[in-house]
Parts: C-alpha cells; structure tokens; sequence
C-alpha cells in the first residue's frame, strides 16, 4: 500500500481559532480525519504531518524522495502556509526529490493580499488547489489516485 504524506506548513497548528472567517472553525486534526477518510476510500496509508519550521518541512521533502525511490510514496500534498511565497527552499527540494507534490491552499490566495499571489511551489508542483476550504485536501488525495496521462 502506497502512503500518502500531507505535510502542512507555519500556523497551520491554529486552524479552527485563526481567521475562522477566512480558514473556517475545522481543526487539523478535523482535517487528518478527513484525509484518512480520504485515503482509505483510494487505498492509501496516511502520514499527516505539520512544523511551522522550514527546515522541517525541506527534512520532509528529502524523506518523501526517498520514499518514493522505494516505491512507497504515492505523493505529497503540500499546505505550505506562508513559505508557499517565500520558500526557494521548499522549490528546489521538490525539484530535487521529483516527488510529485500538490500544492494546497484553503482560502483562495488570489482573492487575497498581493503577495500572496506569487508560489515557489507551483513551478514545481503537479498541480494547485485553492480556495475549496479544508475539502481540498479530500480533492488532492483523490488526484494522487488518478492515472497521470
């Protein structure tokens, strides 16, 4: 059975009392059951994660291209938080690794302040999900189920 990592950035921990209005009252752990929900309906393992510290997150980054190499990893879906405009480290490790990642967002970011609209992860990332609220992350594990063309 191949796994799932869900690897979620800085102040994701706060989700449920930080901006309800803007990333809704669910809590991360309401997201992990979500997405272990999710993964059992696809078939895969769940390795749900967060860190609100960059190095961290790049330390899971290295692991996932590992664990793809052996064979185990189906995909990372990646809430990056914060770092999504900022971390050229985060790029370049998933450039690196060549896991395929989903990049991930609650609240759509290009409805939101400027500098929220520029990601160092999507050049990198199969694909973007933005703005469908903590359901996205039931929408990025089925995508890693799906057949790439």
């Amino acid at each position: 059975m191949q796994t799932a990592l869900v690897l979620n950035g800085p102040n994701l921990n706060l989700l449920g009392s930080r901006e309800p209005a803007v990333y809704g009252a669910q809590t991360l752990a309401d997201v992990e059951a979500l997405c272990r929900a999710a993964c059992a309906a696809h078939g895969f393992a769940l390795d749900f994660r967060q860190s609100n510290h960059e190095g961290v997150l790049v330390d899971w980054i290295h692991e996932a291209g590992r664990a793809l190499a052996a064979g185990t990893l189906a995909g990372v879906i990646l809430n990056a938080g914060a770092y999504t405009h900022t971390s050229v480290a985060l790029h370049d490790a998933i450039k690196g690794t060549g896991v395929a990642v989903i990049e991930l967002h609650i609240s759509n970011v290009h409805a939101r302040e400027p500098f929220r609209h520029h990601s160092y992860i999507s050049p990198v990332a199969r694909g973007v999900i933005a703005g469908f609220g903590v359901a996205g992350y039931a929408l990025a594990i089925a995508a890693l189920a799906e057949p790439r063309p």
